[in-house]
């Protein structure tokens, strides 16, 4: 061989060596993921390897979840935050409004409908008396004794808490729910409820009605909730109505809206802790009855009734019907509590309405979550002395109740 192509062929064969050495160097021998042992040069092929990236890769996902919790924690406690802010400041915004109303010595519940409302009106000393009066004074009197032997005043249960929305709270729809099981639902409700101004911290009355009423004098609109409840965020109720321009209005739901049997709002005939700790009611009070006159019998202010009397019993009292105490009795020397002489110097001056038919005679006071729900504190026990609701009015002389005419005070372009 030429020496010269014999250094070519040896350089070319010590090349090749060192290029299988290099190739060999890059393989490893290990356990594969099927358990037998392999030469590779993928170590992901190993099993050990691929362990390790299963950890690797869970230990990822574990650090991403905790950060998206981390996250979301964060979310939920601002969002509950602003929540919180939202209700204190909508709650600071009706203190304040009720507190320049005290001061002013004038309250809401003086003037949410027209000045020339029944609410509103006294009634006249030398009015005319209905001709059965004496025997409607007694039927109450018989009512009383038959049913507890007291008048109650309602502040948790059967009476409404009243919401007062200013301008800037946010609205939401509320909708019908079929509690009676009639298998449809209102159109009207559909309507007056697209748009609510309900208060985050609202919540309606105990009780079987669960009662609310929102008020926004800022858009002059009432509405009223009975059977209202708050599911997952969404509210519900089965009944009640919108009455708008109520600075305007009679006072008196349209047709068959509103919650009480007569269509007569709460907002016009509840008692409120403000007015006791004013001294004085300047409104017509909301009275229940027990046994009323059959429903197709009623008198104005109402528009409805859910009253009974299939057999005829005379001397029944028609939902609506009007009366007072007799402006002669001497309220200030009668053994009665001071928010009973409050309630009965009004019961002379605007008198009492038969708004509803209930278990027991009985009155409304404006439901104390109105109060607890802003972070007041209940303020009946103070102003009722510690006394129970139904012994408050013990000492009323319900004998010398007065009652007016039928339809008494319906203006005659007024149709029930």
């Amino acid at each position: 061989m030429n020496p010269r192509n014999l250094i070519v062929a040896t350089i070319g064969i010590m090349a090749s060596t060192a290029v299988m050495d290099v190739q060999a160097a890059d393989y490893i021998k290990c356990t594969g993921t099927s358990g037998k042992t392999i030469y590779t040069n993928m170590p992901f092929m190993c099993a050990g390897a691929a362990i390790k990236a299963q950890e690797a890769t869970k230990a990822a996902l574990a650090a991403q979840a905790a950060k998206e919790a981390a996250a979301k924690e964060a979310a939920a406690k601002a969002a509950a935050a602003a929540a919180a802010a939202k209700a204190a400041a909508e709650k600071e915004a009706a203190t304040k409004a009720a507190a320049a109303a005290v001061k002013a010595n004038a309250l809401v519940t003086d003037a949410v409908f027209s000045p020339d409302s029944f609410w509103y009106t006294p009634i006249p000393n030398d009015v005319e008396l209905h001709p059965y009066s004496a025997q409607f004074a007694q039927e109450v009197v018989r009512q009383k004794k038959a049913y507890y032997g007291t008048v109650t005043i309602n502040t948790t249960k059967y009476s409404s808490p009243v919401y007062v929305a200013d301008a800037n709270t946010p609205t939401v729809r509320v909708n019908q729910w079929d509690c009676q099981k009639k298998g449809y639902k209102d159109s009207g409700l559909l309507t007056q409820w697209a748009s609510v101004p309900v208060p985050s911290y609202a919540v309606p009355a105990e009780g079987t009605d669960m009662e609310m009423t929102v008020y926004q004098p800022s858009t002059d609109t009432v509405w009223e909730f009975w059977k209202a409840k708050k599911e997952n965020g969404v509210w519900y109720a089965c009944w009640g109505g919108r009455l708008e321009n109520a600075s305007k209005s009679n006072g008196v739901f349209y047709k068959y809206y509103g919650t009480t049997a007569t269509s007569l709002p709460f907002l016009g005939g509840q008692i409120t802790a403000e007015e006791l700790q004013r001294g004085e009611i300047k409104h017509a009070i909301g009275i229940a009855l027990v046994d009323t006159e059959h429903w197709n019998i009623i008198s104005w202010p109402a528009n409805r009734s859910d009253g009974w009397n299939g057999n005829k019993v005379p001397y029944r009292i028609a939902e609506g019907q009007r009366f007072r105490l007799d402006p002669t009795v001497d309220v200030d020397s009668l053994k009665l509590s001071k928010a009973g002489k409050i309630i009965a110097k009004a019961a002379q001056t605007y008198g009492f309405v038969v708004w509803d038919k209930a278990g027991s005679v009985s009155l409304r006071a404006q439901n104390v979550y109105s109060y607890t729900k802003l972070g007041k504190t209940n303020p009946y026990p103070a102003l009722f002395e510690n006394k129970a609701n139904y012994a408050v009015m013990e000492g009323f002389p319900w004998d010398r109740l007065q009652f007016l005419p039928m339809d008494y005070g319906k203006p005659e372009t007024t149709s029930k």
